[in-house]
């Protein structure tokens, strides 16, 4: 068994330049990780998709995805326990597979989480104006200048630092709840008023996988307390477990909201809709669209500062180690990498404005921006893979962990099953992903996965060292540990 670690709560100390603020405790964790995953967008922005590809069989898609990924949670924690980090996926590769593969996966983390952020910003635009002036329809300008608006905002709770992120998360996390709480009771009561017959037809083996890979952009984010690691009062034992706490609640509201959705609504009008939540509203509640827009607009809100959230603090790691230009590492006097943060968000914008304004481009852009499903679903197959390897190899010791063999053999064929069923959907996108999201989604990614191979190669070039958090400092981890 694995030895247990204590932690004691720790009272924030002041900023140290480059050093984050260990100011979270479990109930900043836990809402940080449901808002992340943002279960009202994630319906809304993904609902109209899987209705059109698989109708019913969403559901079981849902389902059978969901397994790895709750599997994934429990190996988060464990991972957790042995090395905090807020570079998590990434320092947890460097410390069990070796240095180059974690290189590589740096690159599969980065493009995971920023194609993330743009398709956040630009739906927040679209939401607002509808709620705003439902009868407007804004021109590309307009959308540019409201996604900014929502950079910008995202930009004030990060830069202000953990704590004020903590708390205007959990507002936004209150609102969203209610909402889910309001809408699943409206659901059903209204379901004798505005059912619609059930028929789930012959299996659409090609539309569930695709659905599958849509879905890892729903059932993710909940990991957001392992990059929020070193900002816990109690490094070792919160993060993984509110991760866990995110990850079932996530589902449970999925697995209301999505059949409740589909038994009161027609299936071709959630199909071709960009909105089925609205959809589905007007139909409990008939002209009052702006009831499910606030939250909707909550969730996404959310979603774009913590999605931004976990990206500044890999970088922020990675910077530290001088995997990137080291700028990427330093922190403001509120313990915030705010180099991290402000470049990452006005990136976002640029690819947010030209996806918006330049014709030319806004197809391509849109092309790859629908990659993030495949790379948020490479990066936690990447993690179990981590898994595997260590619960295969965890009698080997480590000089800052005191490990006993493992004997977590659930675990193991957990991680294992979550490796072949997401190497398996990664595979048989290359096959399906073309003629549902379109022609040169392949090529583009494996031009990605190609570039990963380089980037790999040019961080090699830069030397980095890798540092252990052992909760009260960061040590650098003594040369060969961690393999070349």
């Amino acid at each position: 068994m694995v030895e247990d670690v204590v932690d004691y709560p720790r009272v924030a100390e002041p900023n140290s330049r480059g050093r984050l603020t260990q100011v979270f405790q479990l109930a900043d964790l836990f809402p940080l990780s449901v808002s992340s995953v943002g279960p009202i967008f994630s319906v809304a922005a993904t609902g109209g998709v899987m209705a059109a590809y698989a109708g019913w069989w969403t559901l079981p898609a849902i389902g059978i995805l969901s397994m790895p990924f709750i599997v994934a949670a429990f190996v988060f924690r464990l991972l957790n326990r042995h090395f905090p980090h807020s570079g998590a996926s990434y320092h947890w590769s460097a410390r069990i597979v070796g240095l180059r593969a974690s290189r590589y996966q740096a690159w599969i983390l980065i493009l995971a989480y920023f194609f993330s952020i743009p398709p956040i910003a630009i739906p927040a635009a679209s939401y607002t104006v509808a709620l705003v002036a439902p009868n407007y329809h804004a021109p590309p300008v307009v959308l540019v200048l409201i996604s900014l608006f929502w950079i910008v905002f995202a930009a004030i709770p990060l830069l202000l630092g953990a704590r004020p992120t903590a708390l205007i998360t959990k507002i936004f996390f209150a609102v969203e709840m209610v909402s889910l709480a309001l809408f699943a009771t409206l659901g059903l009561v209204g379901l004798h008023r505005t059912y619609v017959p059930i028929h789930f037809g012959k299996i659409p083996i090609g539309g569930m996988l695709i659905v599958a890979v849509v879905a890892a952009t729903v059932l993710d984010g909940w990991e957001i307390d392992s990059y929020a690691a070193e900002e816990s009062t109690r490094p070792r034992t919160d993060p993984g477990k509110s991760g866990i706490i995110g990850a079932l609640l996530a589902l449970g509201f999925y697995a209301i909201l999505y059949p409740l959705m589909f038994a009161e609504t027609p299936m071709r009008k959630l199909a071709s809709s960009s909105d089925p939540l609205a959809i589905w509203a007007s139909r409990l509640l008939p002209g009052n669209h702006w009831a499910i827009l606030i939250p909707i607009v909550a969730s996404t809100a959310g979603g774009l500062w913590l999605t931004t959230y976990i990206l500044t603090r890999a970088l922020y790691a990675m910077g530290r180690e001088n995997l990137i230009p080291k700028r990427f590492g330093k922190t403001s006097r509120r313990g915030v990498p705010h180099f991290a943060t402000v470049s990452v968000l006005v990136l976002a914008l640029v690819v947010v404005g030209i996806e918006t304004l330049v014709s030319s481009l806004s197809s391509f852009f849109a092309l790859v921006l629908s990659a993030a499903g495949f790379f948020l679903l490479a990066e936690f197959f990447l993690d179990s893979l981590t898994a595997v390897v260590f619960l295969t190899r965890g009698h080997r010791k480590l000089p800052d962990v005191a490990i006993a063999p493992h004997d977590h053999r659930w675990l193991l064929v957990g991680a294992i099953f979550s490796s072949i069923v997401m190497g398996a959907l990664l595979g048989l996108f290359f096959v399906y992903g073309p003629r549902a999201i379109g022609s040169g989604i392949d090529q583009i990614v494996a031009v990605l996965l190609g570039l990963g191979v380089v980037f790999s190669w040019l961080t090699g070039r830069r030397r980095p060292r890798l540092f252990s958090f052992t909760g009260d400092d960061i040590e650098p981890v003594p040369t060969g540990v961690a393999g070349q």
